[in-house]
């Protein structure tokens, strides 16, 4: 089935789904395993831990092959995709996939904050210089390009203040400089933003958020074109990376009505941070749709839509004003992560982490996940949240 293409909410329902995955089931099954056995030794020795053929229960199994071949499908120009157990497993991966001792790493400054863990803890035990650098740097970043500069990561928009980085711009400076470019687009998916498309070399999903859409899984994927898919496939067996059967299933699922989720957390994300940006209580809502986020008019010209997952700063107050706020919630949950059906609200303090340039806010931030509720109750329960907010 996934052979015959079509438009994208096609290809959504179709991909992974070839026949020797699924044996005439609708949704592949789960395949555990860890032994293969062999009809004799001379089928042992003859066997290769290639994708698609059973070979010890690390390699994947058809439950795994089946996601990956669906997330390769949606993103065009792709040569392969691997899965993790999460999508900081997935970040790792991909970077020491084209890394090597005394290397340099640009990274961008509005990073998830693990992936900077991974760089300033790990790459720098390893010999690994990161520079980090300001998200809107667009082709100005070939100043920074070094002799030992090997890789560019980027994510876009960037975690908590959602700066929209000009991504093809930097891929072509980085592509006329031989330098990898690695990207975190879990925020907008292959379905908003198409990645390699785009000029990025190894795009990487916490699928754990949206792919999944349930709250109920771990999981990550990178996805690579060709000239990088050797080194993220020998990286990754290297590693002894594979998801879980079981967690690539649910993701597999989740995959299937990902668009059609996708639209309501895009419309209902609008809404709610619209009218946010109406309250005298907020200082800024940002949000890479509205017109006045960093980035914005590089969102408009280069995503085909958004996601649920936006921040917005309060006018004054303290960090245990935020708190009660977000403790008086009705339908927001608190808590980690994102991209489920749920709604969440999160105190997140960019300040922290920032460096380049260091983050100026007027006020307490606040990280919201629009889920699928009715955005009507959504509003009414800020609505009563900013009510008592003290302010400036």
């Amino acid at each position: 089935m996934s052979e015959k293409g079509g438009r994208r909410d096609t290809r959504i329902v179709q991909a992974g789904r070839r026949k020797q995955w699924t044996q005439g089931i609708v949704s592949p099954p789960v395949w555990r395993a860890s032994t293969i056995l062999f009809d004799n030794v001379a089928a042992l020795e003859a066997a290769t831990p290639d994708d698609g053929i059973l070979y010890y229960g690390r390699q994947g199994t058809p439950t795994q092959w089946a996601l990956a071949d669906a997330l390769t499908e949606l993103e065009p120009g792709a040569a392969g995709t691997r899965l993790f157990g999460s999508g900081v497993a997935g970040i790792a991966v991909a970077l020491m996939a084209v890394l090597n001792p005394g290397d340099e790493l640009l990274m961008v400054d509005s990073a998830y904050a693990p992936t900077r863990i991974f760089c300033n803890d790990v790459l720098a035990r390893m010999g690994v210089k990161t520079i980090y650098y300001d998200p809107l740097i667009g082709d100005g970043i070939a100043g920074l390009i070094g002799e030992r500069t090997r890789a560019i990561f980027v994510e876009s928009p960037g975690s908590l203040t959602f700066e929209v980085q000009d991504v093809p711009a930097i891929c072509r400076v980085a592509k006329s400089r031989g330098v990898a470019t690695l990207l975190d687009n879990t925020w907008a998916t292959p379905l908003l933003f198409p990645a390699i498309q785009a000029g990025i070399d190894l795009t990487i999903l916490s699928c754990t958020k949206y792919v999944v859409g349930h709250a109920d899984a771990m999981l990550g994927s990178v996805t690579a074109n060709a000239d990088y898919w050797p080194q993220l496939l020998k990286a990754s067996r290297a590693f002894g990376q594979q998801a879980a059967p079981d967690d690539a299933f649910l993701g597999a699922r989740g995959l299937r009505t990902l668009g059609v989720r996708l639209r309501q957390h895009e419309a209902s994300g609008l809404r709610v941070a619209r009218w946010l940006k109406d309250q005298p209580q907020v200082a800024r809502v940002l949000h890479p749709a509205l017109p006045d986020c960093p980035g914005h008019e590089i969102w408009a010209r280069d995503f085909l839509g958004a996601s649920g997952l936006f921040s917005f700063e309060l006018k004054g107050g303290s960090a245990a004003d935020r708190a009660a706020l977000i403790d008086g919630l009705d339908h927001f949950g608190i808590g980690y992560s994102w991209g489920g059906f749920e709604s969440l609200a999160l105190p997140v303090d960019p300040q922290r982490l920032r460096r380049i340039p260091r983050w100026q806010g007027e006020g307490p931030m606040i990280r919201l996940h629009i889920g699928l509720e009715d955005p009507d109750d959504l509003i009414e329960d800020l609505a009563l949240g900013l009510a008592g907010y003290p302010g400036p």
